[in-house]
């Protein structure tokens, strides 16, 4: 158990450590404008991603389906980031 709250806390440590690089950024280059809208959506992202990680560590005891599953959670997390940051596919969510 205690494993699993350690865990828990490094999910959220690690979505508000990098939240913090654009945040960062931005105090010191006018290239990174990041609206508050902008970090609720990534940290909604970061934090769902990290808890679906963890929701398969803690439910799916087979280490292939495992990696698997995690896998594709990570490729859906990285598609969405992009969609959003640079609209590659041209849906509505990129702003297009």
């Amino acid at each position: 158990m205690i494993m699993q709250t350690k865990r828990l806390i490094a999910i959220e440590l690690g979505a508000a450590l990098l939240l913090l690089i654009p945040l960062t950024a931005m105090q010191f280059t006018d290239e990174v404008t990041w609206t508050l809208s902008d970090f609720v959506v990534m940290g909604v992202l970061l934090l769902g991603t990290g808890l679906v990680c963890e929701l398969v560590l803690r439910t799916v005891h087979n280490k292939d389906y495992r990696i698997g599953i995690i896998a594709v959670v990570l490729v859906a997390l990285f598609l969405i980031w992009a969609e959003l940051a640079v609209g590659i596919f041209g849906t509505p969510f990129a702003g297009s």
